[in-house]
């Protein structure tokens, strides 16, 4: 059997041995949130040195290079690398957004990583989103209907009908809007949220959808849908450019409406 010898920069580290970064290169650290709660112990904050001539341009390739090389403990969500899944959301520098769009390059000094805000914590830097996908849930997000389909035929929409829905159906639900909205930090048992209730306005926004007076009933409740007091934070940390306020803003003409 072959020996494994461990690189002389080697050290030991929490029972484990973990090669530190090679010596040279562009140095950055990244202080990074831990938590298991399987472990009994608190919270703390663990530094990782990375060496950036080795590594990608994201912040999700420092955190899978410190996976790989320093600490195979580390843990975190993460999919498409693309800002299309959202699984990679987190607060980076004080600032939600997805590690895999967020250049390393873009943040100055230490780089501090913390799981989303407002959520509880499953383990370092996953967040439990059972109750943000249990609010999805109760949108019905999907098309709803009573008048059967034209026959051998899609439900068609102009094309100005389909222009309403850009803007809305970007969303990816990564929560980054969500968890950094105030009135979401206090009342996220009542209050749906700005990425929930921008997917509620994208189906009332549907020229094809039938259930729009039962879908405004459901939101008409003083904290589902207005909580929501315009602080514009859920449109300035949205990885897609949406405007999670805009649309709310929509919904709360569209109960007046119908009223007057």
């Amino acid at each position: 059997m072959a020996e494994f010898t461990l690189p002389k920069n080697s050290k030991i580290k929490g029972g484990r041995k973990v090669a530190s970064p090679q010596p040279g290169g562009t140095m950055r650290n990244f202080k990074v949130y831990r938590y298991d709660p399987d472990s009994g112990e608190n919270p703390r904050y663990d530094t990782f040195e990375v060496n950036l001539d080795e590594c990608g341009p994201m912040v999700l390739d420092a955190l899978i290079k410190i996976k790989s090389e320093q600490d195979s403990s580390l843990t975190f969500r993460r999919s498409c690398r693309e800002g299309i899944c959202g699984s990679c959301s987190m607060n980076i520098d004080g600032r939600n957004g997805l590690a895999c769009t967020t250049a390393i390059e873009d943040v100055k000094g230490e780089i501090k990583i913390t799981p989303l805000p407002a959520m509880d914590v499953i383990k370092d830097l996953v967040p439990d989103f059972t109750r943000f996908y249990a609010q999805y849930a109760s949108i019905t997000p999907w098309l709803q209907t009573v008048t059967p389909p034209p026959a051998g035929k899609e439900r068609l929409q102009s094309p100005e009908e389909r222009a309403k829905l850009d803007g809305l159906y970007e969303c990816i639900l990564c929560a980054c809007c969500s968890t950094s909205c105030p009135s979401y930090w206090w009342n996220s048992d009542k209050f749906l949220g700005p990425a929930i209730l921008l997917q509620a306005y994208r189906w009332l926004a549907d020229s094809r959808d039938e259930m729009t007076g039962e879908r405004l009933d459901a939101l008409e409740d003083p904290f589902r849908l207005y909580r929501c007091h315009t602080i514009m934070n859920c449109a300035n940390v949205c990885p897609k450019g949406l405007s999670p306020a805009k649309a709310i803003a929509e919904i709360k003409k569209m109960e007046v409406e119908r009223i007057v």
